[in-house]
């Protein structure tokens, strides 16, 4: 039996592990690897998929299109896989122009394009059964004076019919989803919001809200079933069986500038690891900065003493296989980026050249 993972990288990395194979079907070009989602420059709408492996130092680029001989003409906000179907969010620069397109996951054949129409501003997408996926969207306005006027919603994808079956207001800018038992939890971006919203995925309704703290953004469940989240420049962990907020934590470092990003949980969940950065004045104000880490039973956190020397502008994942930390370093928003991977030790395996983003 072989276990494809999926690494989601906006350049913002998330991976999980996908369905199995039998080891007597015949294998398809895309049953092992790593599939990273390479947003591309937001005004060329030039988001691709690269595929790696992980013994091989060689992207196969922009597997869309090679597979469909059309170009998805959008930048890309993320990536999931339910059974053997792919589903790509499209979030075009213009009004009218995003979309999600459904592929065989194995073949990265074309199945199904869900247009503007019954998509805007689509975020994140995830598993929440065999048969439906769960996407975040923020239905902006495009006003950049008021970007997220309207409500938020996720939109309930039915994959035996490849169509969007109901939409669920949620609260303004959702952006991160996390599956914990039956419930979806929601958090945001950008509209100040400090809610997170619970919805039952049996009636796919909004059963509650917590209070959490502006914008909050989900890292996920860890070891301890404990749910955690960035909100209001804080770590909360949350008791998802009580619904409470169970302990906050601040971040302290000696430069006082510097703000965290890019939290994910180790393969074993019991380690969180986040870049630290700030914009330096000094210097055409460049980003700089490391990669940290710490436990999940930790009572205090430190950015003492850096796990990677390095900061990652391209986001974070975990390989649920083998361990591995994904690092995506973006050099600009015209030239491709790389994706570096660490032992959970911080030792660096290699680097691998990807796209744009």
């Amino acid at each position: 039996m072989k276990i494809n993972s999926i690494l989601v990288a906006l350049f913002t990395v998330s991976i999980f592990a996908s369905c199995e194979k039998n080891e007597t079907e015949p294998l398809q070009p895309y049953d092992t690897g790593v599939i990273v989602v390479n947003s591309g420059n937001f005004s060329d709408n030039n988001g691709t998929l690269s595929l790696i492996q992980r013994t091989g130092q060689t992207a196969v680029t922009d597997i869309f299109q090679k597979e469909n001989m059309r170009s998805i003409a959008g930048g890309l906000s993320g990536y999931a896989e339910v059974n053997d179907k792919g589903i790509i969010l499209v979030d075009n620069s213009t009004a009218g122009k995003d979309a999600i397109e459904i592929v065989n996951a194995r073949t990265f054949k074309t199945a199904a394009t869900i247009p503007s129409a019954e998509i805007e501003n689509p975020r994140t997408v995830i598993k929440v059964s065999e048969t439906k996926a769960y996407i975040s969207a923020w239905d902006a306005t495009g006003d950049f004076s008021n970007f997220y006027k309207n409500p938020g919603y996720i939109a309930v994808l039915d994959l035996a019919t490849n169509k969007i079956v109901k939409k669920i207001a949620v609260q303004n800018g959702a952006e991160s989803l996390a599956l914990v038992g039956n419930e979806v939890y929601v958090g945001n971006t950008g509209s100040g919001k400090t809610v997170l919203t619970v919805i039952d995925i049996t009636s796919d309704a909004v059963k509650q809200t917590i209070e959490v703290g502006r914008n909050p953004s989900i890292i996920g469940v860890d070891a301890s079933s404990k749910l955690w989240v960035y909100a209001g420049g804080e770590l909360q962990k949350i008791n998802t069986s009580s619904k409470t907020v169970e302990n906050k934590l601040k971040i302290t470092a000696s430069n006082a500038s510097k703000s965290p990003s890019s939290f994910v949980l180790s393969a074993d969940k019991a380690t969180i690891y986040y870049t630290f950065s700030f914009y330096d004045a000094a210097d055409n104000y460049a980003q700089k900065g490391e990669t940290y880490s710490f436990s999940t039973t930790s009572t205090t956190i430190e950015a003492k003493t850096p796990f990677i020397n390095r900061l990652f502008s391209g986001g974070l994942a975990v390989d649920p296989q083998t361990g591995d930390l994904y690092a995506g370093l973006v050099p600009s928003y015209k030239q491709a980026g790389y994706v570096f991977r660490y032992k959970a030790n911080g030792t660096l395996i290699d680097s691998v050249k990807a796209e744009i983003a």
